[in-house]
């Protein structure tokens, strides 16, 4: 039986979490949760890798279920269905691309042009799971907006980002291939951006969608970390 470079690898043990997930918003089909970094969203495949965002909301809501997710380093808003009919409805939305998200992010450098759209096409690297590759010969479409909020300086400025498609890490290979990654990013960031943060700088700050009750567009925001 061939082995992979990831069965090669000793398994990755996430540290523990201190700060639980802080409910924005509650109704009798939703939550909005601000997931803090270094928390995961969903349990991981090992057995040590159990604690997660969903399971901690779980013992107080039991019938909460995941519809999308965020990177373990990423912080910020999600939304958890609370009924099948809610979660039903909500992952139609992703599917149809109507739910509008926005992120902010601590990149290195200062974009020029300072507002623009990233469309290059990501695939697996399936040599280096997990991480992903621009890949125009079998990528899948991905599309990021971005727009300069605050220049700091040469060295970083802060950009709020506006994905359209949802493909993994895609904010941060997108942002790293136009030479501006995210600080503290350790998978595409260049060793200057990386040593620039202790945590990755990156967050879900907005989400607005169709609430799967009324029908009428629904937002939250969870608050700046940095």
């Amino acid at each position: 039986m061939n082995s992979t470079k990831e069965d090669e690898l000793p398994p990755y043990i996430v540290p523990p979490c201190p700060r639980p997930p802080n409910i924005i918003y509650e109704d009798d089909q939703l939550l909005l949760v601000n997931k803090p970094e270094f928390l995961l969203t969903v349990p991981g495949r090992h057995p040590l890798n159990q604690d997660c965002l969903i399971t901690r909301i779980q013992a107080t809501h039991p019938t909460a279920s995941v519809v999308h997710r965020l990177d373990l380093d990423t912080s910020g808003i999600l939304i958890v269905p609370l009924d099948k009919s809610a979660h039903a409805h909500i992952s139609r939305q992703f599917q149809e691309r109507t739910i509008e998200k926005t992120y902010h992010a601590i990149v290195h450098g200062v974009p020029n042009p300072d507002s623009g759209s990233i469309d290059l096409p990501i695939a697996p690297d399936w040599q280096n799971r997990p991480r992903q590759v621009i890949s125009q010969d079998r990528g899948k479409k991905a599309l990021t907006h971005y727009q300069l909020i605050e220049a700091k300086g040469t060295k970083k400025s802060r950009l709020l980002l506006q994905p359209v498609t949802g493909r993994s890490h895609q904010l941060r290979i997108h942002l790293a291939s136009i030479g501006h990654p995210i600080l503290g990013c350790d998978m595409y960031a260049h060793h200057e951006a990386l040593a620039m943060s202790a945590r990755l700088m990156l967050h879900a700050h907005r989400i607005e969608l169709e609430h799967p009750g009324t029908g009428n567009r629904f937002s939250g925001e969870a608050p700046l970390p940095f």
